[in-house]
């Protein structure tokens, strides 16, 4: 599933490509197409990202909600636009370019009460201005969950996936395995902020790369990671290969049906 960043990227790529102009709205596969029908030949306004949820306004009234989820995929390209199959949820168009929505969990036309509501159930998120620390903390350090269950949970930090939450964990030292209530609020702040920098490059970048240059390939004289993910990690999906840092090996186990990645022995309990 998408982190946090590729949904602000994607918002800014709307934006890029389609915002004060009028948009062609279709729905080839059809599952969209009354919705589509109320949209077609209307301004797109804006693009907002909270999270993994991305809204495209049109106009003062219409929202377009788009969660990708595990499958969802978007292709930008030139105008003109080819003939579409018929697995393209959601079309815009216009005179430049045009972008197509594949297989999104969600993709609904809301109104702004609605929208609002869905900010309202979400955490904060890193990458949004609005975005305070301190009701997250509120929530972690009340908690007896693990620290990598709580920074998963969309209702207390939006954006964070599993790549986010195994890295930042490992840069800061510590285990995924400590209650939330355990986390000092000096933990808390560097990990916010640290998130916060990390995020903002993966949406410079459009890819996840969380190591410190003392780190780099070219700085350890190691090969460079070869993975579908893309970008330079301490220990996602490194699953019993060798730390960077100690050498010992990189450890792996479930935590709430997501494959948990962590160094025992530089992140110890």
């Amino acid at each position: 599933m998408p982190e946090g960043h590729t949904i602000h990227r994607l918002a800014q790529d709307y934006t890029a490509a389609f915002a004060w102009t009028a948009v062609r709205v279709t729905s080839p596969q059809g599952k969209f197409a009354d919705s589509a029908a109320l949209l077609d030949g209307t301004v797109l306004t804006t693009a907002d990202a909270h999270g993994k949820h991305l809204f495209l306004g049109f106009g003062d009234l219409h929202w377009v909600h788009i969660h990708l989820g595990l499958f969802g995929k978007v292709t930008f390209g030139p105008a003109p636009a080819p003939a579409p199959t018929d697995t393209v949820r959601l079309r815009l168009a216009n005179g430049t370019a045009h972008v197509d929505l594949r297989g999104p969990t969600t993709c609904a036309l809301i109104t702004e009460p609605e929208k609002q509501a869905i900010h309202d159930r979400l955490g904060p998120d890193p990458l949004r201005p609005d975005a305070d620390p301190a009701a997250a903390y509120r929530r972690i350090s009340r908690s007896r969950t693990t620290v990598a269950a709580l920074l998963m949970d969309q209702k207390i930090v939006a954006g964070v996936g599993n790549v986010y939450r195994a890295e930042v964990l490992f840069r800061h030292g510590i285990d995924p395995y400590r209650p939330g209530k355990d986390l000092t609020p000096a933990e808390w702040d560097a990990i916010w902020q640290d998130l916060t920098e990390l995020m903002r490059e993966g949406v410079r970048n459009n890819r996840i790369d969380t190591v410190r240059p003392e780190h780099t390939p070219e700085a350890m004289g190691r090969p460079p990671r070869v993975d579908d993910h893309g970008g330079e990690v301490y220990v996602y999906r490194r699953a019993d290969q060798p730390c960077h840092l100690c050498g010992g090996p990189v450890a792996t186990a479930d935590l709430a049906a997501r494959n948990l990645f962590w160094c025992p022995s530089c992140q110890k309990r």
